[in-house]
């Protein structure tokens, strides 16, 4: 059998490339313009690779019964890293991806093909004008997880798309977001404020060298009307080879504190990663 060897193609908003692991035969590393987007392994699509990813799964894991089928609605594609999961961990869940990237799809579904009969169906669209045009109460959960390079676009951070998720989620249904951000934390608490100013409870999943400002990194708000499963949630996420911790409640209000809801008019992009923060070779 021939070795994998790795692809690499302009693409709408960039450069991507396929990168094959050398320690897992058919699994393979996307980045777009040098930074690490997505990891699938297509023999595993229950190996996450990302931290970020692995606690994106654990929300999934937890905000409804083990093998429930579900209806997600993906804001964001790469190379469908949480999609394969859920139709692996959840059979029989339908589940929506937008992708704004035209020519990124089609290298995906060329290169890293989704199985028969996996639920999953990906269209091309930016994704703050997919969800305005999602019928109401139509999702269990919604994964925000769009960046613009390595920056969450602008016209996905405000009370006016946060009020447009939590229309199109099921009254138990959960937002569950990727972000990046660093010491003092303007997004990041800018984000709390935002989503708590339309949900009724949020929290905050990252680890704590993170939270402590001693470097950039990933963190998944989750926000919810229904109470969300914090203690599994915190047991998983201390579990983790690079362990993590869930603020809620009041420490997350203190972390938070201070600052305002930002609106469309007002909404900028997280902030650009320092050097080399997701680059790689």
């Amino acid at each position: 059998m021939d070795e994998p060897i790795p692809v690499t193609r302009a693409v709408d908003y960039g450069t991507a490339k396929l990168m094959p692991d050398v320690d897992r035969s058919r699994a393979w590393l996307l980045t777009m313009d040098g930074a690490p987007q997505s990891y699938v392994d297509l023999d595993d699509p229950t190996h996450l690779e990302f931290e970020y990813a692995q606690r994106l799964a654990h929300v999934l894991d937890t905000v409804a019964e083990p093998g429930r089928p579900l209806d997600l609605l993906h804001l964001g594609g790469g190379a469908l890293t949480l999609p394969r999961y859920v139709a692996a961990t959840r059979p029989g869940s339908r589940q929506r991806v937008v992708e704004a990237d035209r020519g990124l799809i089609a290298l995906v579904a060329e290169h890293l093909p989704l199985p028969e009969g996996s639920g999953i169906e990906v269209e091309a669209a930016d994704a703050r004008t997919a969800l305005e045009e999602t019928p109401d109460a139509s999702a269990d959960v919604i994964i925000g997880d769009v960046f613009g390079g390595s920056r969450v676009p602008a016209h996905l951070t405000s009370v006016e798309y946060a009020r447009t998720a939590a229309r199109v989620l099921r009254p138990d249904g959960h937002y569950a977001a990727n972000l990046a951000d660093g010491a003092p934390f303007g997004f990041l608490r800018s984000q709390v404020a935002t989503f708590a100013a339309v949900f009724a409870h949020v929290c905050l999943i990252a680890e704590a060298p993170m939270l402590r400002g001693r470097r950039f990194g990933n963190a998944v708000l989750l926000a919810s009307h229904a109470a969300p499963p914090v203690a599994e949630l915190t047991r998983r996420a201390a579990s983790d080879a690079f362990p993590a911790r869930v603020e809620y409640g009041a420490e997350l209000e203190r972390f938070a504190a201070g600052t305002v809801p930002v609106t469309d008019a007002r909404a900028v992009r997280s902030p650009e990663p320092p050097g080399g923060a997701f680059s790689v070779g």
